[in-house]
């Protein structure tokens, strides 16, 4: 398999600290949308590495089922800021802390793939 680590590194750090921002509700900075379209990539690397290695189809699915979901979170976010999430998914933080878990967890999945 391709090693994606690094892009593993980003979206873990990403996908805790976005969720840790929303959380406590700060504003949005223009740094986190950067961040946010960066995690695509990364997203799409990692796809790209599990659609070559050709081994893992149920892990690619269940990773990118993860990330959509966490997706829809954070472009709420980047979409409307904190007043546009707070519309969309203000009384859903748990279910996004969840969504959030499960992308963390499927990470680990990938990165034990890639040997580390």
């Amino acid at each position: 398999m391709l090693d994606v680590i690094k892009s593993l590194d980003r979206l873990t750090w990403n996908t805790q600290h976005h969720f840790a921002h929303i959380e406590a509700q700060h504003d949005f900075i223009r740094a986190w949308a950067i961040q946010f379209e960066l995690g695509y990539t990364d997203v799409r690397v990692v796809q790209m590495a599990l659609q070559l290695d050709g081994k893992h189809h149920d892990l690619l699915v269940k990773f990118t089922a993860a990330y959509d979901k966490v997706y829809d979170y954070e472009y709420a976010f980047v979409a409307g800021g904190l007043e546009g999430f707070n519309e969309k998914y203000g009384d859903k933080i748990e279910d996004y802390r969840a969504a959030a878990n499960e992308f963390l967890g499927l990470i680990d999945q990938v990165r034990e793939l890639n040997g580390k």
